[in-house]
């Protein structure tokens, strides 16, 4: 007996010993992976002078506010605001069309039946492998063509015609509602669309949510796009009025970047918090849905 709780005491403390090793190694790894972001946000309250001497320490000797006053005065006239308000537009816009024209596709390849139906999906697949620099000089040359350089078209009207990870994702929760509903809404009158709107669109509100965070999140961070299609400083976004900070032949404002680049991501820390939950129903049904 005596032995039995000697062997159930060292079962405890070999548990609580792994329990306990365990977060501490989560936390000193989420440490390493968060501490960019903090020496940034830290980095924003220190003299340029400061950030690039050799001190290390991620502190500044005193907090300075200067450089968000600097940064948000921005360029050639043109406020920070007018730069969040570029990035805004962009994302939002893109955003709603990214969303829904990926919905009404995977409605299409997950209830629809047509023709070469396979062809195009397995098309629709390989688009998702295609890195962006691999189709930005057609892509450049069509725009160009069209007369949309120096607007926004080009950065708004590809994602009204679905995006391939949308669409993947959508098709896995709509594979996920029985057919049953699709035929007693037919029995009641409903067309394809009806279904659509009143049946799917509903019941698929977590992809929504998880398609939506993510078109945001990748157009706000859009630089490359951003830098190929936009030439006049009022319709910068965020993304690039950044870089306006660096200027290798005068010198580089490092505290003013890094406020206004604290300040940038402020919105997806937001969006995050507030529909993590969608985030993480989104991406667990696409591992476990068929």
């Amino acid at each position: 007996m005596k032995q039995q709780k000697t062997e159930l005491a060292s079962r405890q403390l070999r548990k609580v010993l792994t329990t306990v090793l365990y977060h501490c190694f989560v936390i000193a790894f989420s440490f390493v992976m968060i501490y960019p972001v903090l020496w940034m946000v830290m980095g924003s309250f220190k003299s340029t002078n400061e950030i690039m001497s050799s001190d290390l320490s991620l502190l500044p000797g005193s907090f300075n506010f200067d450089n968000y006053v600097t940064g948000w005065k921005g360029f050639a006239g043109f406020s920070f605001a007018t730069f969040f308000k570029n990035s805004l537009f962009i994302c939002t816009v893109s955003t709603i069309g990214a969303v829904f024209s990926s919905a009404v596709v995977a409605f299409g390849f997950a209830r629809c039946q047509f023709r070469m139906k396979k062809f195009w999906f397995s098309a629709m697949l390989l688009s998702m492998m295609l890195p962006f620099q691999v189709l930005m000089i057609p892509q450049y040359i069509m725009f160009n063509h069209f007369g949309w350089i120096g607007s926004y078209l080009p950065l708004i009207v590809p994602q009204y015609f679905g995006q391939g990870f949308f669409i993947f994702l959508n098709i896995q929760f709509i594979k996920g509602i029985p057919r049953d509903l699709d035929e007693a809404a037919k029995m009641d009158g409903l067309s394809s669309y009806g279904i659509f709107a009143r049946i799917i669109m509903p019941l698929i509100k977590s992809s929504l949510v998880t398609s939506a965070i993510f078109s945001f999140m990748w157009r706000w961070d859009d630089f490359l796009a951003a830098l190929l299609y936009l030439n006049k400083p009022s319709s910068y976004p965020v993304s690039l009025a950044l870089k306006l900070f660096s200027d290798p032949s005068t010198g580089s404002d490092w505290g003013a970047m890094f406020a206004m680049a604290s300040l940038s991501i402020l919105p997806i820390f937001v969006i995050f918090l507030t529909m993590q939950k969608y985030l993480v129903e989104g991406i667990a049904a696409t591992g476990i849905k068929n």
